[in-house]
């Protein structure tokens, strides 16, 4: 009989390495088969809550954040390219970063509708593989339908803010957990996991904590 495990994702669309993390949790679960029954929660983080509304070009933004060349960015571009093609996700050209905040929302909502982490790798697909907006309500919508979401019941949530309440309570949640930097993949509620770790590593951390259950 597979053991039931919780595992809460704590990541922003936004995050490459976000994409690379899920990507490889997923194969790491696919390898494990039958011997778990896995439920992933995704939760909301964002690394530039106060981006406006029309983004900012990845060079200036990475350039003030974390006081990177144009050199160093393209490096890290390439070195992030390689590991998403690693574990199966396609990076596309990527200039632009922007504000999550609806995004974030309407993943609330799809987490009751139970379409979550469908509409996750669609969101993620959407911008890293894609380089659409993620603050754009069309890309949102286009997202939301193509995982079988109503997509009236999508533009209602989006157009009326609904789940914004939700959305900080559970960023300031996580905060104050001290997670500040994601993607974090807490496991059974106790074990905690940072960045895109490689497919064994994440299979490892899984088989321990079935053990310890």
């Amino acid at each position: 009989m597979p053991k039931p495990l919780a595992i809460d994702f704590v990541s922003d669309i936004s995050c490459p390495w976000c994409a690379i993390g899920l990507s490889a949790l997923q194969l790491a679960l696919s390898r494990l088969g039958e011997a778990v029954d896995a439920q992933i929660n995704i939760h909301p983080f964002e690394l530039n809550p106060q981006m406006g509304p029309q983004g900012e070009a990845i060079v200036d933004y990475l350039g003030k954040k974390y006081g990177r060349t144009p050199e160093e960015i393209a490096d890290t571009q390439a070195l992030i390219r390689e590991r998403g093609a690693s574990v199966g996700f396609a990076f596309g050209p990527r200039t632009r970063v922007y504000n999550t905040f609806d995004a974030h929302r309407l993943l609330h909502w799809a987490r009751i509708e139970g379409k979550q982490l469908p509409l996750k790798l669609a969101l993620l697909r959407a911008y890293h593989g894609e380089g659409k907006d993620p603050s754009d309500y069309d890309v949102l919508l286009e997202a939301a339908q193509s995982v079988g979401l109503d997509g009236t019941k999508a533009r209602d949530v989006l157009q009326s803010g609904a789940f914004g309440d939700e959305v900080r309570d559970e960023e300031r949640e996580y905060q104050a957990l001290g997670i500040h930097s994601v993607p974090a993949i807490i496991f059974d509620r106790h074990y905690l996991v940072t960045g895109g770790q490689p497919v064994e590593s994440f299979e490892q951390v899984i088989r321990q904590t079935l053990a310890r259950a």
